[in-house]
């Protein structure tokens, strides 16, 4: 693996921002463009295409002969984070500087590809190979916003290579197990706001020779790694119209490795040192179940949980000789404080006719971060989906299924958050996020 520089921000500003009306924390949903249509709601239990081994490698026992998907899910955030800035300092007066620190579409759009086969080996071995994402997000604002401080960019990427086998016990019960191999890269940066040159003109020339000018890197990370973890599945067939599917992911433990840079780790941005900044990538669990309540009805339902309590601190470290300045061996960089998160789903499938099947469905997806430990690293609120979908069958072996989602944060999210400048003042963030975001998939599937 090349290693890459490595930075990590005075704080990771907005690290959660994107998944504020997406999925708690940065963990993606979008496993496909089927599911979608149903808000993902009964994944675990239903296999419509060779997709379904992203969420349960048991529902590969359930697909006759050979399977290729393929698709994606564009991303349309519109996250803002409103709020002021103050500075408090003796040297200013008594009274502290407010100003403005809005932050607009902090969030680009992004597209989440996948890709999925699935081959029956005989009527009781199936396997397949998955290649999609689990994790990621990426936020930015100018070098020079008034809030840079806290942080101005933010980027995690995550592939997954997922291959697995299934076996059908009996009728009635299937299991299935898998690898995951995981690439993962991140950057996280932090950055001198722009009021800075303003405020050296308000200080002793002494002091103010000593401050850097805005939009200059504080302190920076870049890195990438690959990891691997596991996946189990199992079906339970109760009645021709009945099926309960249970599936659960273990964590993947990532070290970002690669060099630490900027202003105030060596003094440059130009300079690093060697660094590291290990991620564990939570455990994930689901329970479905899929009901055929008539010829052409069917319901079902997803209970989801995931283990963010994992994710406590962000802590980076420096194994080389080169240290950064002080000599230290590692840095606290953020205390996270994550909790354990729950998502429920329901979601229906009609068939039309011989050639349309349409889907919806509609799920809570609750935070991962309390009020009491929220900041503007992770803006976390609850969610809500409304999803619907179509499914096209467009010849005997070949479907097509569009889909689109609306997430909608349940309530703003106050963010209360401060920094000692320098021993010169104090600043300090006050403000919420809210935003929404519309989420358009197409999947094509193949019998070969």
């Amino acid at each position: 693996m090349n290693k890459r520089i490595l930075t990590i921000a005075v704080s990771s500003a907005l690290f959660g921002c994107i998944s504020q009306v997406s999925a708690a924390s940065f963990k993606l949903a979008e496993s496909s463009a089927t599911g979608l249509g149903r808000a993902y709601a009964g994944e675990a239990a239903i296999a419509d295409n060779a997709t379904t081994q992203a969420r349960n490698p048991a529902m590969l026992t359930y697909l006759e002969g050979s399977h290729f998907s393929i698709g994606a899910v564009y991303v349309m955030p519109n996250v803002d984070v409103l709020g002021d800035v103050s500075l408090s300092s003796p040297l200013f007066g008594p009274e502290p500087i407010i100003m403005n620190a809005d932050m607009k579409d902090v969030a680009p759009n992004a597209i989440v590809p996948n890709m999925f086969f699935a081959e029956q080996i005989n009527a009781k071995w199936t396997w397949g190979l998955g290649i999609n994402s689990n994790f990621g997000l990426e936020t930015n604002i100018p070098d020079t916003h008034t809030a840079a401080i806290f942080g101005n960019h933010t980027s995690i990427t995550t592939v997954e290579f997922n291959p697995n086998i299934a076996y059908k016990i009996n009728s009635k019960f299937s299991v299935g197990v898998g690898l995951r191999l995981v690439y993962g890269e991140g950057s996280i940066s932090a950055s001198v706001p722009g009021w800075i040159d303003g405020l050296k003109t308000k200080l002793p020339e002494p002091i103010a020779g000593q401050l850097p000018d805005g939009g200059t890197a504080l302190k920076s990370m870049e890195g990438d790694d690959i990891s691997h973890g596991w996946n189990i599945g199992t079906t339970w067939q109760l009645s021709p119209i009945h099926r309960l599917g249970f599936a659960y992911h273990s964590e993947v433990k990532l070290k970002l490795d690669g060099a630490a840079s900027g202003l105030l780790y060596t003094g440059s941005e130009n300079i690093s040192v060697e660094g590291n900044l290990p991620i564990e990538l939570p455990a994930f669990a689901e329970v479905s179940s899929y009901h055929q309540l008539s010829d052409n009805f069917a319901m079902h339902t997803s209970i989801n949980w995931t283990q963010w309590s994992v994710f406590d601190e962000l802590v980076a470290y420096f194994p080389g000789e080169t240290k950064p300045k002080g000599g230290i061996d590692s840095d606290l960089v953020k205390e996270e404080n994550f909790e354990d998160n729950w998502r429920f789903a329901i979601g229906s499938t009609y068939q039309i006719n011989d050639d349309l099947l349409y889907r919806a469905g509609i799920a809570l997806d609750q935070t991962a971060v309390d009020n009491e430990h929220r900041t503007l690293s992770i803006p976390d609120s609850d969610r809500l989906w409304f999803s619907s979908g179509l499914g096209y069958q467009a010849s005997e072996d070949l479907t097509l299924d569009f889909s689109v989602t609306y997430i909608k944060a349940h309530g703003d999210a106050e963010i209360d958050e401060s920094l000692n400048l320098m021993d010169i003042a104090q600043v300090d963030f006050s403000g919420e996020a809210s935003g929404d975001v519309y989420l358009v998939g197409m999947q094509l599937s193949y019998k070969l």
